[in-house]
């Protein structure tokens, strides 16, 4: 019965880390997709208004 009780509050830490993680990953991917559109939209700017 221990041994169940250890393998249960093992594998429900395991899955709380794998949702943090998971979270910190679509992070990561919001802000680098929000990063390449706004350098691309700055050097759409700058192309149209140069001289």
């Amino acid at each position: 019965m221990d041994e169940d009780s250890d393998r249960d509050d093992w594998e429900r830490r395991r899955l709380e880390q794998e949702t943090k993680d998971e979270r910190k990953v679509w992070y990561f991917l919001a802000y680098f997709l929000f990063g390449i559109h706004f350098i691309a939209f700055v050097m759409i700017y700058a192309v149209r208004h140069a001289k």
